[in-house]
């Protein structure tokens, strides 16, 4: 149980059966709360693969499960008793998200989480803990980023979450609706989406297939393991912020092409590489500040990027995706 209660907290999860949502709602569970999740299995990948990140959850008694669009639900009803709402849904994928493809954007990422504070501004809830974006930045000059630089994002993706932040910060301010922001920073480890570079580069390296980097491949990232994505959110509900954005990052930043390296040391294999031209909406470079987390939240990642590549090749060539 969470802040030293004396009652077992509701926590409702959004997009619970995704990459990020399904490993929180099982930290959440083993922590003895009940846990309602909602996930309404948007074909933006295969759903036997989300239906598989749920499979620890079904039977527990502190779980139940909402298969369906929060756009489509009485959320009022559902976030009734609830103490805190960590909204991980989301239309995911940079790429994707240009042309027609944005109003899948607009519903999923912005109208869908108006209508959750909307919801949520009549309720009893103590806290929303919202998933943002790196993306929210776009391209900058100086590292490490912090959160006080102007986001000007460079995808639609971007965009989209911004303007959610945005929502949040207005419903706090004009409802006191408690509400921390957390932006992560490429997310990896079990469970990563199909369209996410280490899971394809896992995957061509395995089948010994051709792997396709986009660029020149001296694009860095700040890689962050799953498991310091879950202790964020877990600690930006325990923590005293009624109001914040927070950058959650993995601490360093390196080359895609040194990501190569280490994967061609854990396999043992040769990565045959084929470099293609950039595409647009990625940036050139990521690194979190995360100097204010650790400070107001007590946020520290645990996870190196070569321990957390061992557990995503050990995961991949383990056959669960």
């Amino acid at each position: 149980m969470i802040k030293g209660k004396n009652r077992k907290m509701k926590c409702v999860v959004t997009g619970v059966a995704g990459f990020i949502g399904s490993h929180l709602a099982e930290r959440l569970v083993g922590l003895g709360n009940d846990v309602v999740g909602i996930d309404c299995f948007t074909d933006y990948y295969a759903k036997n693969l989300k239906e598989k990140n749920l499979e620890n959850l079904p039977g527990k008694k502190n779980f139940s499960f909402i298969g369906k669009n929060l756009l489509d639900l009485d959320l009022k009803k559902i976030l009734s008793g609830a103490d805190f709402v960590f909204h991980q849904a989301a239309q995911a994928g940079v790429r994707a998200s240009w042309g027609k493809n944005f109003e899948v954007y607009v519903e999923n990422n912005i109208l869908a989480t108006q209508k959750l504070l909307e919801a949520a501004k009549d309720s009893e809830i103590k806290k929303i803990v919202f998933a943002s974006s790196s993306s929210v930045y776009g391209d900058v000059d100086a590292f490490p980023i912090k959160e006080t630089t102007m986001p000007k994002p460079v995808s639609p993706y971007g965009v989209t979450k911004l303007a959610a932040e945005n929502l949040c910060y207005l419903y706090h301010k004009n409802f006191g609706i408690s509400v921390v922001s957390l932006r992560y920073f490429t997310v990896y480890g079990p469970r990563q989406r199909p369209d996410m570079a280490f899971n394809k580069f896992i995957h061509a390296m395995l089948a010994n297939n051709e792997i396709t980097i986009y660029g020149d491949g001296d694009q860095t990232r700040d890689f962050t393991y799953v498991s310091d994505i879950v202790d964020s959110n877990i600690l930006a509900m325990k923590s005293d912020v009624e109001y914040g954005i927070f950058n959650v990052g993995g601490g360093s930043r390196i080359t895609v092409n040194e990501v190569i390296k280490i994967l061609e040391k854990i396999s043992g294999k040769r990565a045959r590489v084929k470099n293609i031209e950039k595409q647009k909406g990625d940036v050139k470079h990521t690194y979190a500040d995360i100097s204010l987390a650790r400070k107001k939240l007590g946020y520290k990642p645990k996870v190196a990027v070569e321990q957390g590549l061992i557990k995503e090749f050990e995961w991949i060539e383990s056959g669960n995706q």
